[in-house]
């Protein structure tokens, strides 16, 4: 395991888990999203290859529509 945080929670994960492996343990989409790593946005063409390690700081952030 190890600990990295995720939009401002300290959160524990397998090792070798990357980008995709992270959404779908937070259950979260994967459409509509942007996902930064140490403040460097990552494209989802990349996710699966993103590698996470201990102590990445994970940003999550939902698209929304507004006016």
């Amino acid at each position: 395991m190890i600990s990295i945080v995720v939009n401002e929670k300290r959160m524990d994960i397998e090792e070798n888990s990357n980008v995709i492996h992270l959404l779908n343990h937070l259950k979260a989409t994967q459409d509509g999203i942007a996902v930064a790593i140490n403040s460097m946005v990552i494209s989802k063409d990349f996710w699966k290859y993103e590698i996470l390690f201990e102590n990445d700081v994970v940003l999550i952030i939902k698209a929304t529509q507004g006016g």
